[in-house]
């Protein structure tokens, strides 16, 4: 049996080693009542996949239960099809994906194919976690748009068996006021939904109980902080991302290897639903659930005669006192502080040099350590943080500072703000300004030593060319603005000597919207001369302050450079 099982998972994981550990570490898991394991517990007995590092903004679903059946013993045959995409296998119930389904994981598949190449998610990752978390949406129960025909919820996060997460969403997407759940196909709890969510459908709205919108959520969550996929570490790191549990790792690991080996679509509907489950086989109610029989009553005896004697009622024993919830670290903060953040000022295109730093703190003023802060970029902005997401959750650290990620600058000039909230609390936040300055040089310098000559009424015989630099560095995308001006300390525009041509021909002496290459370098266009000779300068200026000014001459032919005249004829 196990030589069948190291056959099975031989092809696509990241190690045979890997995948067969995997398989024989979950046959233990699927025990009616196993419950999975937290984040930093040591892995099961003989697993040798290691457990990375997991990143410090908790993870998408709560570590709510999941699914613990395993892939069949029989994988899909490969197709033998050498084209991409992906390989037809039948006969194996387990292997058909519900086809609205599989068409939203091959969705969002494609669509951080472009916006995050380097990610190189597989569409079958996606497909596992689905299949761990919802049975991919219970078996396909979705509608046309995708949207799942009824809310599939986990167990409310109370802290009863399950982490403590109080309600962040007003219940808006798990019907919940109370305490968190997690919600949709791919079992995202509201607080993280709340940043992770993505409109995968194109309706103008993310949903977390379409899977659309939830395929592509899980896809930019799994792929966030320029994370590669690629790679056993990327990839097992996103997975303990996903959910903190070893067990977990296993589990979908030996479903993507499953998936690889081939797939087909079924009908919406008819997908088998798994039937194990992490938290013992059942769903704790998230509410008082009716009986399933009627309260068995006992006949009541009679006294002689008929009348009825009511059964005499013991005194009901005092309600023991219910314990006090013990306080999250989140509920003990009353405001965010700035710890010491710079002045955020950057130029377009480049990374901003300080980082943003928020303290937690209580109404004394004591420092929380443990404490997840988001932070979001708002405001007309194409600024990012590292990785190209515009919101990131930190934990802060023992003395209760987050720091969070580098700030990249985009094209777009001015001022927007980073916000920062306590994630499942309600607290005083703290707002930053951040400003981006246009594109910049500060030396100016021709490429040529060339003297610039031309006859009156003639064209230059040489174009101008400039290569602007920032510190030093390549000022590249810098804009620039070259004007034949009257004299060195007169920069208005002359109205005579030297021009260029505007589309239509005709003279112009001020060109505006030039803008240096990836290089550095600027060519400007053709110059010409009208009928007057002289001396003349034109200016080139940037933003940043760089100017050089250029000499221009226009001049007579020098006749005695020309050639000889020919002999006159004699007779």
């Amino acid at each position: 049996m196990a030589a069948h099982f190291g056959r099975r998972l031989g092809k696509g994981a990241a190690t045979t080693a890997v995948a067969a550990v995997a398989v024989a570490a979950l046959s233990a898991s699927q025990a009616p009542g196993a419950t999975r394991e937290d984040h930093g517990r040591p892995a099961p007995a003989g697993a040798s996949t290691s457990t990375p590092d997991v990143v410090s903004d908790g993870n998408a679903t709560g570590n709510s239960p999941y699914y613990t059946d395993l892939p069949p013993l029989n994988s899909p045959a490969p197709s033998p099809s050498p084209t991409i995409g992906t390989p037809v296998a039948r006969g194996e119930g387990e292997a058909g994906i519900p086809a609205t389904v599989l068409d939203a994981y091959k969705k969002a598949e494609a669509e951080l194919r472009t916006s995050k190449p380097g990610c190189n998610l597989p569409w079958q990752l996606l497909a596992a976690i689905g299949k761990v978390e919802s049975g991919q949406a219970r078996g396909g129960l979705v509608d046309a748009n995708g949207t799942t025909l009824s809310r599939i919820l986990g167990p409310q996060l109370d802290g009863n068996g399950f982490a403590l997460i109080k309600d962040t969403d007003h219940g808006e997407y798990d019907g919940n006021s109370s305490y968190d759940q997690a919600v949709g196909p791919m079992q995202f709890i509201p607080s993280t939904w709340a940043w992770a969510g993505r409109d995968g459908n194109g309706d103008g709205k993310a949903d977390p109980n379409n899977i659309y919108d939830a395929a592509l959520a899980a896809g930019h969550y799994l792929c966030r902080n320029n994370w590669d996929l690629s790679g056993e570490a990327g990839l097992h790191r996103a997975i303990l991302s996903y959910n903190g549990s070893q067990d977990y790792l296993n589990l979908v690991l030996s479903w993507l290897e499953y998936y690889r080996k081939g797939t087909h679509s079924v009908p919406d509907g008819t997908g088998g639903v798994p039937g194990h489950r992490s938290d013992g086989g059942t769903t704790r109610p998230s509410g008082p659930a009716s009986p399933s029989h009627p309260p068995k009553t006992k006949p009541t005896p009679h006294k002689p005669g008929g009348k009825k004697t009511p059964d005499p009622k013991p005194p009901k024993p005092p309600k023991p006192p219910k314990p006090p919830v013990p306080q999250t670290p989140s509920e003990t903060v009353d405001h965010l502080e700035d710890a010491g953040t710079a002045k955020l000022t950057a130029m377009a295109g480049d990374a901003f040099g300080r980082r943003i730093s928020t303290r937690a703190e209580t109404k004394a003023g004591k420092a929380v350590g443990k404490v997840r802060i988001r932070f979001t970029i708002t405001g007309d902005t194409d600024a990012t943080f590292a990785g190209g997401e515009s919101v990131a959750t930190i934990a802060t650290d023992a003395k209760g500072v987050a720091v969070a990620p580098a700030l990249q600058a985009g094209e777009k000039t001015g001022d927007f703000k980073i916000t920062t909230v306590v994630v499942g609390h309600k607290a005083k936040g703290v707002d930053y300004t951040a400003t981006v300055t246009e594109r910049a040089a500060d030396t100016l310098a021709r490429t040529s030593d060339t003297p610039l000559t031309c006859t009156p009424g003639g064209e230059f015989a040489d174009q101008v060319q400039v290569k602007a630099t920032y510190k030093g560095a390549v000022a590249d995308k810098v804009a620039a603005t070259a004007t034949l001006i009257k004299a060195d300390d007169d920069p208005t525009e002359n109205d005579k000597g030297p021009y260029f041509k505007d589309a239509d021909g005709k003279p112009v002496r001020t060109l505006t919207g030039l803008q240096t290459d990836g290089k550095g370098l600027l060519a400007l266009p053709k110059l010409y001369a009208d009928d007057i000779s002289g001396t003349f300068l034109l200016r080139i200026t940037t933003p940043g302050g760089a100017t050089l000014t250029v000499e221009l001459q226009v001049a007579a032919a020098d006749a005695s450079a020309g050639p000889s005249p020919s002999p006159s004829a004699t007779s």
